[in-house]
C-alpha cells in the first residue's frame, strides 16, 4: 500500500485522507477566511480537527480567480502565530503557498507538507524544500490567480496537466526530493473551464500520473456552483458528492471545507464495500 513521507509523519493512503481547510485570509472565496483573527482561527482549526481531518491545510493567501498577490510579511503576519499553536496538536499541517521564504518558514515553524499551487517551478522554492523531509504537494495551474480564468485554453486537457506534473516531479526528483513525498494536484478550477474540470475529474483513473497520489480539491469551487446553480454557501451537498466521487475514482487526499460531512460519506462508501 502507498504511503506519503510527510515530516515526521508517515500517511497510509489505504483509506483517503481528509484534508481540512483553514483559511487565513480576509477574502476567502468561500466565506470561511479567518483574516487576522488568532483566536478565531486556531478555534476553526480545532474543530476540522475533532471533525476527523488527517490533515490540517493552512493558507494565508487568497488565490482565488483574480486575486492579487499578498505581500510575502503580511502572508506570513496572518500564518506564523496560527502554525506555533497548531503544530503543537500532533497531526500533519499543510502549508499553502508558492513563496520559498514562507515555505522556509512554515517548515522552521513545525509544518509537515508545502502545498504549492505553483508546483514547485522556480529553483528558488526546490531548494527551500530539498533538505527537508516534507511532504511535497505539486498543484498545476494555467496562468496565475490574477488572470488564470480569463480564457484557458487546452487540446488534451488531461494529457497536458499529467505532463506538467510529471515534469515538476522529474525537477524535484533531480533535486535530490524522494517520490514517497509526493502528491498531485490536477488544479480543478486554476486556468480551467468547467469542460476542463470535467474532463480532468473523469481523467483521474486514467494511468497518466506518474503512479503517484492524487489530492483532489474542490470543495465549494465554482465548478460546483455551475453544475447545481447554488451559490457558494450552499455547495455542501455537492462538495461531500465530489469528494466521495473523487475518493471512488482513486483519490488519495480530499481537500474538504466541510470534513465532518466528507467523513460521513467515505464511512457509508467503506461499509458498502466492505460488505460485499
Amino acid at each position: 500500500m502507498q504511503s506519503i513521507q510527510c515530516g515526521k509523519f508517515r500517511l497510509s493512503t489505504e483509506r483517503p485522507l481528509v484534508m481540512g481547510i483553514v483559511n487565513l485570509t480576509p477574502d476567502s472565496f468561500s466565506g470561511d477566511g479567518r483574516g487576522g483573527d488568532i483566536v478565531a482561527a486556531i478555534a476553526h482549526a480545532r474543530r476540522q480537527l475533532a471533525a476527523g481531518a488527517d490533515i490540517l491545510d493552512i493558507g494565508a493567501e487568497s488565490t482565488r480567480p483574480g486575486a492579487q498577490p499578498t505581500p510575502e510579511d503580511e502572508e506570513l503576519r496572518r500564518l506564523l502565530p496560527v502554525l506555533a499553536e497548531i503544530t503543537t496538536w500532533g497531526v500533519p499541517v499543510s502549508v499553502d503557498t508558492y513563496k520559498p521564504a514562507v515555505m522556509r518558514a512554515a517548515l522552521a515553524a513545525g509544518a509537515s507538507m508545502i502545498n504549492d499551487i505553483a508546483g514547485l517551478a522556480s529553483a528558488e522554492s526546490l531548494a527551500a524544500v530539498a533538505d527537508s523531509d516534507c511532504g511535497l504537494c505539486l498543484m498545476h495551474m494555467q496562468g496565475r490567480p490574477r488572470d488564470m480564468q480569463q480564457a484557458p485554453v487546452y487540446g488534451d486537457v488531461v494529457g497536458e496537466v499529467a505532463g506538467w506534473l510529471a515534469a515538476a516531479v522529474e525537477r524535484c526528483q533531480a533535486a535530490g526530493i524522494a517520490r514517497e513525498r509526493i502528491v498531485l494536484d490536477p488544479g480543478f478550477g486554476f486556468g480551467k473551464t468547467l469542460a476542463h474540470n470535467l474532463a480532468l475529474f473523469r481523467g483521474l483513473t486514467a494511468k497518466v500520473w506518474s503512479g503517484l497520489p492524487l489530492l483532489v480539491g474542490v470543495s465549494r469551487k465554482t465548478m460546483l456552483g455551475q453544475i447545481t446553480g447554488r451559490p457558494v454557501e450552499a455547495r455542501q451537498a455537492a462538495s461531500v458528492a465530489a469528494a466521495l466521487l473523487a475518493a471512488q475514482r482513486g483519490a488519495a487526499i480530499l481537500r474538504v471545507h466541510d470534513v465532518a460531512e466528507t467523513r460521513d460519506a467515505l464511512a457509508v462508501w467503506a461499509a458498502i464495500e466492505d460488505a460485499k
